[in-house]
């Protein structure tokens, strides 16, 4: 009985099988093939027989050759989080696409975390990396400074290396109008039942808090400081912060903007100590999607941060030999309530 595992496909043995010159073949292997002008049945010619005989990049060799290591990293502040986990989702689809290899890492939003951990990944000789989210965006660039990385931050902006970000003030006043709105003219909400609940002081939050007063200010006529309840980024201090002012109101705001999907869990889980009757009026606003949320007894308006843009706009930037120091910023969408959008996890390939 024959013991011996099957030897997989060289570079060569690709070359001989298709008909073309092993630099045609590395390159549909390493996602250069277009800037070739390679011809796109060549290159899916190429990737089948790739495919078939189990051919595997030797990633190492080529690192020795190129002074390049082929990995591409991703630093979160967590993975439990949709926007987030779709995030590394699009990151991953676009560094595969590129015949790279994807790395994704949290720090738990934790600055001292944050700069051991990319310590560690420029010990495994990282070429780039996306920096998305950090609380010291800065403080990762310095312990990159030096070491030929390239870097871009998203979700929250640097000073030190290009950043991408959603335009988060547009959004908080797309999402506050969504909310003033969505009441009745007969029974209008009044700005001081309108809370902002949720988020920090960091440049997302304050720019989202901007547009919350910017249009109460247009259209309620009101912008008192007591409106703007900031929890951190914590589905327990949310909670907290739920049943304090329940407690002292003996009731809920009927217009709530939640500063993101996880201060959106803090409400849920307040609300999930009470009669579904306390609720019957509310209007909430989500500055973060999950399809989930949308379907819940009450209204609830989200804003989709365009992870795809940010992402194609950050390798767009690392593409450039020497990128301007400044911040990009992407549009999100607003999305209505009963609303169940596409997003990452539908390009997975169900196996038969």
């Amino acid at each position: 009985m024959e013991n011996r595992q099957k030897k997989k496909a060289t570079i060569y043995d690709l070359s001989v099988l298709s008909g073309s010159s092993p630099s045609t073949v590395s390159a549909v292997l390493n996602g250069t093939w277009q800037k070739r002008r390679i011809k796109e049945s060549t290159a899916k010619l190429i990737r089948g027989l790739a495919e078939e005989h189990q051919y595997t990049a030797n990633l190492q060799a080529r690192g020795l050759r190129s002074s390049r290591s082929g990995l591409v990293a991703l630093l979160l502040p967590v993975h439990d989080n949709r926007y987030f986990s779709s995030m590394a989702q699009t990151f991953e689809a676009h560094v595969r696409g590129r015949g790279q290899c994807p790395i994704v890492v949290s720090a738990c939003r934790d600055p001292e975390e944050e700069r051991q951990t990319v310590e560690q990944l420029i010990a495994y000789s990282i070429d780039e990396l996306i920096v998305a989210g950090a609380t010291d965006p800065d403080g990762v660039y310095e312990v990159c400074a030096g070491s030929g990385i390239k870097l871009v931050n998203i979700d929250l902006p640097g000073t030190k290396a290009p950043s991408v970000i959603s335009d988060n003030y547009q959004g908080g006043r797309l999402l506050t109008e969504a909310i003033v709105r969505h009441f009745n003219a007969d029974d209008p909400l009044q700005a001081d039942d309108l809370y902002l609940f949720g988020g920090r002081d960091d440049h997302a939050s304050r720019e989202r808090i901007r547009g919350f007063r910017a249009i109460k200010r247009e259209l309620m006529d009101g912008d008192a400081d007591r409106c703007i309840v900031p929890t951190g980024y914590s589905p327990r201090t949310a909670q907290t912060a739920f049943e304090q002012f329940y407690e002292r109101e003996g009731r809920l705001p009927r217009g709530l903007f939640v500063n993101s999907s996880i201060n959106f869990e803090g409400l849920l889980r307040f609300m999930a100590h009470h009669p579904n009757e306390m609720f019957a009026d509310i209007v909430v606003g989500c500055y973060d999607y999950d399809p989930f949320g949308s379907f819940l007894p009450f209204p609830v308006i989200m804003i989709r941060q365009d992870v795809d843009g940010m992402i194609t706009k950050a390798f767009d930037l690392m593409s450039e030999s020497r990128p301007a120091i400044r911040t990009h910023v992407v549009q999100p969408e607003l999305v209505p309530p009963r609303t169940a959008l596409q997003g990452p996890l539908d390009a997975i390939k169900d196996i038969e």
